[in-house]
């Protein structure tokens, strides 16, 4: 790591310091230039202004927080594995109060190249409850739900008085998470194309979305599919 680098990681961690002892009005740049035992202009220097210090902060919270989640690329479980991903975010936010809140203050910051890697390993989740026949609603919706039920359950929890944080609270917004997103059983009994592509042809005669030629295109792939498995 270059002098620069350090001196750099030096002043993100006094602002977390900061920020997690005395809350954000206490992160200024001059603050944060004394934490870090520089003079005010090396802030300027470095991060531009006080939001690019900021910025930096909340992404070093997303790589933190990246760090955190555990992958299983073929889980036993995919529904246990929802449940799974959405409590390590739930566990990250009650850890890190402070940070946290700052992560998700302002919609720029979830441009962040940390976020959208977490959001990545989040679309590879639903993705493989979508290809088991588990997912309810279209896998951007899902995304949607997932990250805004967790963010909320974190938000509405430090909101209140600690003498009112019920853990009820968290779990049921985590189940209702899962229920809006997933069928109780999965539409698709076997895994793979083959199984989707039989599924999908058996409920065709119950949609009237299609027109009938469509719908004959659509099963001789479908016929095409079912047949590899």
């Amino acid at each position: 790591m270059s002098t620069r680098e350090e001196t750099r990681q030096r002043v993100i961690d006094a602002a977390i310091d900061l920020l997690t002892r005395e809350g954000r009005d206490a992160v200024t740049t001059r603050a944060v230039a004394d934490a870090a035992g520089l003079q005010p202009p090396a802030i300027y220097r470095l991060f531009g202004d006080k939001e690019g210090l900021l910025d930096a902060v909340a992404e070093h919270g997303f790589t933190e927080f990246l760090a955190s989640k555990r992958v299983d690329p073929d889980p036993p479980d995919p529904i246990a594995d929802l449940r799974a991903g959405w409590d390590v975010a739930a566990e990250f936010g009650l850890s890190h109060p402070a940070l946290f809140t700052l992560m998700y203050a302002e919609p720029s910051r979830t441009a962040s190249p940390a976020f959208e890697a977490g959001m990545r390993i989040l679309m590879g989740r639903i993705r493989r409850l979508a290809a088991g026949g588990w997912l309810r609603v279209e896998e951007r919706l899902a995304a949607q739900i997932i990250h805004a039920t967790v963010r909320g359950a974190v938000l509405t929890w430090l909101s209140l008085p600690e003498d009112r944080r019920d853990p009820a609270l968290l779990t049921a917004l985590r189940e209702a998470m899962v229920t809006a997103v997933t069928h109780q059983e999965p539409a698709v009994r076997e895994k793979g194309p083959a199984g989707a592509a039989r599924a999908l042809r058996a409920a065709l005669s119950d949609q009237e979305t299609l027109s009938g030629a469509e719908q004959h295109l659509l099963r001789e792939w479908l016929d095409r599919l079912a047949a590899e498995g």
